[in-house]
This record gives C-alpha cells, sequence and structure tokens, in this order.
C-alpha cells in the first residue's frame, strides 16, 4: 500500500529549498521556518487557505526567500536549534493568528511515544490529505546523519507486503536485539527541494533519550 500527498514545485525544485538563502542563520538554521513555509503553501494549494502572502499562482525562487524572511521572527533560528516540538507549535501558531486563520491547529506527538503509535498517526494524517512536520534532533545510525538537528516534512508513506527479516533493531548500542515482524513502513521525507523514502522505525528510533517527534496539524472549523 502507497500513500502520497499532491506536492508544489518552484520552478523544477521539489518544494523550496533552504540553501537558496543568502541569511546566514536561515541557510545554516531556518529549517523549522521553512517547513511552516512549505506547509503554508502546501494548505493554500490543497486545502483552500490564505497564507501565503505572495502569487500563488506564480511560486517563485525569489518570492519563497522573501516569506521566508516574513517567517523568520515567528520561527527565529537560534544557535540552540528550534530543538523541541512545542516552539515550532508556538511560533507557527503566531503567524497563523497573524493571517487570521483558526481553522489550523497543531498538537505534539513526542519522540518518546512508541513508535507503532507515530507510525498510525503519521498514516492517518497522510490518509486526511496533511503533511507532517518532523524533528530529528540526534540519531546514532549514520544513514540520517542529514537529518540530524532538522525539521522536514513527511509527505507519503509506503507498506511492504512483507516483512523485511534482516532489518533488526540492534544496529545502535542499547536496543533491544528483537527482530522487528511488522510490515516496513518508508516515508517520504521532503528537504532541501527533494525527497528521499526513509524507514520510520529507524528514523524514529534514534537510540538517544532526547528525541524530536512529529507535529499533528488539523485543518477544520475552529
Amino acid at each position: 500500500m502507497k500513500k502520497e500527498l499532491d506536492y508544489f514545485r518552484i520552478g523544477n525544485t521539489y518544494g523550496g529549498n533552504q540553501d537558496w538563502f543568502k541569511d546566514f542563520m536561515m541557510k545554516i538554521g531556518g529549517c523549522a521556518a521553512l517547513t511552516a513555509c512549505d506547509s503554508c503553501i502546501y494548505f493554500d494549494t490543497y486545502q483552500g487557505t490564505a497564507l501565503y502572502p505572495f502569487d500563488r499562482q506564480r511560486l517563485t525562487k525569489e518570492d519563497y526567500i522573501r516569506f521566508g524572511m516574513l517567517m523568520k521572527p515567528y520561527l527565529r533560528p537560534r544557535w540552540s536549534g528550534i530543538d523541541t516540538l512545542e516552539i515550532y507549535i508556538d511560533g507557527f501558531q503566531k503567524y497563523l493568528q497573524d493571517r487570521g486563520c483558526e481553522m489550523i491547529t497543531m498538537n505534539p506527538l513526542h519522540g518518546n511515544r512508541e513508535a507503532a503509535e507515530a507510525e498510525t498517526a503519521l498514516k492517518k494524517q497522510i490518509d486526511s490529505g496533511l503533511p507532517v512536520p518532523c524533528l530529528l534532533l540526534r540519531h546514532k545510525k549514520r544513514a540520517f546523519k542529514d537529518y540530524e538537528w532538522h525539521w522536514f516534512l513527511l509527505t507519503g508513506y509506503s507498506l511492504s507486503d512483507a516483512v523485511c527479516p534482516s532489518r533488526r533493531d540492534t544496529d545502535y548500542e542499547g536496543a533491544s536485539g528483537n527482530e522487528n515482524p511488522e510490515q516496513t513502513c518508508m516515508v517520504k521525507a521532503v528537504t532541501y527541494g527533494g525527497w528521499q523514502w526513509l524507514d520510520f522505525r529507524e528514523l524514529w528510533n534514534t537510540g538517544y533519550e532526547r528525541r524530536g517527534g512529529l507535529v499533528l496539524y488539523r485543518h477544520g472549523i475552529a
């Protein structure tokens, strides 16, 4: 089973790209602000909101950069990073309020919850047509190095028909050592103007006590 959300492009780029920014702090730490920007453009395009202050019918790199700078005060990059779900929710909620939008609300799903619970919530969001902001802090698997201390969107999932017997939870110190008997759930991670399919259980089980998590959007009458 596979489910992917439609998504917008800016020129040939899949969503926005943090590398476009010349502003130093946005370039190195603007991922939360740009996750909110991409969410706004997605909601305008597919959910009928009016959150993007420029021409939605003609998305350009220049306007996207301007939008990112408008979002910057709400989700200000900082040396410690926007390292909790609550900071993201509070900042983005203020932007939504300033735009007069009461139809979008957010709830945190923290990274210390069970992977099965997070996977169920993720699939429910995607099935409802909602992208899912994800915060990854540290991860013991080198495969996720590019996603450490980073915000990005999850916009799809794919369930395998068969269990992957080679995937074990022993790839980092302190793991259980039990093979996971459930289906493999791959998720579509969108960031830096591209996308990549990642194993959700491996993404979620970071091997560290302190974790990020997911932000669950709700779109409806407040």
